[in-house]
């Protein structure tokens, strides 16, 4: 267990980012009847996600984590949850091929609700009200009744999320995740994609693997693992009075974990190594993913790592960079040279969306070309330095919405109005999304090619 800590021990930390509930007494409430619900994920699930991302520190996976930006309760349906499964799926699959490796599938789902905001109010004409942090927190519409926290909204999101996951398990184990099915929903897409010669080389690969494998008798009828996966569920742990009253000791090994999901993480905004995100987070045995953006030094970031990772356990922490893709070049290489020569263990992960927000037409939104030249630029600079470009981490939905301009289709400026659903922050559609990974599979394939050179040269 970490030294001189409790799950309450961050609450004798300075904090960040905490809404003003106005009634403290109701909130104690709600985090003591919180504290009696089940756990919704167990001990023994976050350790199997922890060796899955040991495999990929060490250059053998690949972690593909993504999901919505902020999950809504009025959104909050069967369909959403299984097209978003779908669209990830499929990702999953065109990302294992072109890497070669096992790919670890973490959504942002079933407890992604609260949101850091760079303002503490919004203002809209001569109004100014608080900001909207997120469903588990405040109402998005703005009135004044709606922005005033309020901590019931916890049992909601406590609710929602277990439904999510049970529908999740369900696919997952259930057959709807079946290597076939995927395999079709993904040639569909590249039937119909405007790109789809570009995509239909790779799809055809994938096809002939498939064909053989049914050749020589393997199928999901006698191959457990062509119609199961694994599916693993994260969120920012934002409000710590929540992730505190679902912290759990583990029966089997006395260990504290977090069960409000396999993995949380730390945003950039609250990172601070002696404030109370870190100080929850180091006593907890889940795999940590710390984001780091462009403000972030090198002696900086091994100070946290030893706070969090203090044995430098293999799985342990992920690093989700977000600098934006023009900042990538000048900030990346500097965090891999300090890690590297302190012998830190760790998974790096490209988060190309924060970096790449701007404002076109009144509208928040990423330029898909932004987006995908800040992934190549992480990959260039993982094999310049020769280290493992470990994942990315992406906010999409499995839904036709028009928020990030660009891709295949040439969503424009004039597009975003049509379908712009975001409760927070513009989000890669599910085309989007699976052109991304068609593109980052050629680049892996890419690469592979290029080291085969050098080895065979």
């Amino acid at each position: 267990m970490a030294q001189n800590w409790t799950p309450s021990s961050w609450r004798q930390k300075p904090i960040q980012q905490v809404p003003d509930y106005p009634d403290q007494e109701a909130l104690s409430q709600t985090e003591e009847r919180l504290a009696k619900f089940p756990p919704l994920v167990f001990a023994g699930e976050a350790r199997r996600l922890k060796s899955a991302l040991a495999s990929v520190s060490e250059g053998k996976g690949f972690l593909l984590q993504g999901g919505d930006c902020a999950e809504s309760f009025a959104e909050h349906g069967a369909d959403t949850i299984r097209d978003f499964f779908r669209a990830f799926l499929q990702m999953a699959v065109v990302l294992t091929f072109g890497a070669q490796q096992p790919v670890v599938k973490v959504g942002r789902i079933a407890g992604q609700f609260a949101k850091p905001r760079s303002s503490n109010v919004e203002k809209q004409g001569d109004v100014t009200l608080p900001s909207y942090r997120g469903d588990i927190i405040n109402g998005i519409e703005f009135n004044e009744e709606s922005r005033i926290p309020n901590p019931e909204r916890q049992i909601m999101a406590y609710r929602q999320s277990a439904a999510t996951l049970n529908l999740l398990r369900a696919f997952a184990m259930g057959g709807y995740a079946n290597l076939e099915n995927v395999h079709q929903w993904m040639l569909g897409f590249v039937k119909d994609s405007p790109q789809a010669e570009r995509y239909r080389k790779l799809a055809d690969r994938i096809s002939e693997t498939m064909d053989f494998m049914k050749a020589i008798g393997i199928s999901s009828e006698n191959h457990p693992s062509l119609r199961e996966t694994d599916f693993f569920t994260s969120h920012e742990a934002l409000l710590l009075g929540y992730e505190q009253a679902l912290t759990r000791v583990d029966s089997t090994s006395g260990d504290w974990y977090a069960t409000s999901g396999h993995m949380i993480w730390i945003g950039d905004r609250t990172r601070q190594a002696d404030h109370a995100h870190i100080e929850y987070c180091r006593g907890i045995k889940n795999p940590i993913g710390l984001k780091c953006g462009p403000s972030l030094t090198g002696d900086g970031l091994l100070e946290l790592i030893d706070l969090l990772n203090p044995q430098n356990e293999a799985g342990r922490l992920t690093l989700i960079c977000r600098f934006g893709h023009d900042k990538v070049a000048e900030n990346l290489p500097r965090l891999i040279r300090a890690v590297e020569r302190e012998g830190k263990k760790v998974v790096w992960s490209c988060d190309p969306m924060h970096g790449n927000t701007i404002t076109l037409n009144n509208y928040k939104t990423r330029p898909f070309e932004r987006i995908l030249s800040e992934v190549e630029s992480f990959f260039q600079i993982h094999r310049a330095e020769g280290t493992h470009p470990g994942g990315i981490h992406i906010e999409m939905t499995g839904n036709d919405v028009t928020e990030c301009t660009g891709g295949a289709r040439a969503l424009s400026g004039d597009d975003l109005a049509d379908r712009y659903h975001t409760h927070c922050d513009p989000r890669l559609n599910a085309d989007q999304a699976l052109e991304l990974a068609f593109l980052l599979a050629e680049r892996m394939k890419g690469g592979r090619d290029e080291k085969r050179l050098v080895v065979n040269g």
